[in-house]
């Protein structure tokens, strides 16, 4: 009885609404847990099924375009050498890159970490296994000869003026300091926060760019590191030899390894968790 007074009030409540009300409700209702899973697993479905090259070029240019935010942190850094608060502002450059990368929809392999690895949670097999292998594999070799191209022109072929070069060194400095026990546990909390933030995506159509920015500079001010852009750091280190190319590897590494530990191991695991009882169903 209790049943159909509550679907009977339903109908009531349905029919009470108009067309224009209806829709009022649809684009303001909050996605549920279920929907951005479902989301964020066609969206992996898809990066799967795109051709090799066309994940190679957009991993080269994701490469170039994170390495903006090494040069917005150098730029920031040297108009802002001599202020109290150098640290606090420099670090809002670090967001840039980012912008560019995920808005733009660029393969950056960080993201990855997440959205291929839904439909393997949900389906596994090797044969899936396989294909998520090979798109790591692209994007993040394609990631890397971006941010070794980027690094490349700002230094050796002075695409960049000296003194913001020094301004991007002097920011890259600490990441070659830290041992690569230190990178990779700080690269578990960064690649948490990335896979969050593809998470959160389809809930912030219209403050995608500000919750970018949040959650990078997050990244930014706690020094977290994070692979891609951290290459473009030790890469232009190394160009200048100020660290060797074992050490670059060893951190380049060790920072790739928190960052999947990061984003598959903990947020995949936990984002896939709180659905699969409902999907099943």
């Amino acid at each position: 009885m209790t049943e159909k007074v509550k679907k009977s009030g339903r109908r009531e409540q349905d029919v009470a609404l108009s067309h224009t009300e209806e829709k009022d409700v649809r684009d303001n209702q909050s996605l549920n847990s279920v929907s951005l899973y479902a989301i964020v697993h066609r969206e992996g479905l898809e990066e799967l099924q795109r051709p090799m090259m066309s994940l190679w070029w957009s991993g080269v240019a994701a490469g170039i375009g994170i390495s903006l935010s090494i040069l917005a942190e150098g730029i920031l850094h040297h108009l802002f050498i001599n202020s109290p608060n150098q640290f606090v502002i420099e670090n809002l450059g670090y967001t840039v890159g980012f912008v560019l990368v995920i808005v733009g929809r660029l393969q950056l392999f960080t993201e990855n970490t997440l959205s291929v690895i839904l439909p393997l949670l949900s389906k596994p097999s090797f044969n899936m296994g396989l294909c998520i292998a090979r798109l790591w594999f692209i994007v993040f070799a394609a990631n890397m000869f971006g941010t070794f191209l980027a690094a490349f022109f700002s230094f050796t072929l002075q695409a960049v003026p000296p003194e913001l070069v020094d301004g991007m060194t002097a920011i890259s400095e600490h990441y070659a300091k830290l041992s690569p026990s230190d990178v990779f546990s700080f690269g578990i909390t960064s690649g948490f926060i990335i896979a969050a933030i593809v998470w959160m995506k389809p809930s912030v159509k219209h403050s995608q760019i500000l919750m970018i920015v949040i959650f990078t500079y997050l990244i930014a001010i706690g020094n977290f590191t994070h692979v891609i852009a951290g290459s473009t750091e030790l890469f232009l280190l190394t160009l200048q030899n100020k660290i060797t190319v074992l050490e670059t590897i060893s951190l380049i590494g060790a920072t790739l390894l928190g960052n999947i530990v990061g984003g598959t191991g903990l947020f995949a695991l936990l984002a896939y968790g709180q659905v699969v009882r409902e999907i099943e169903k």
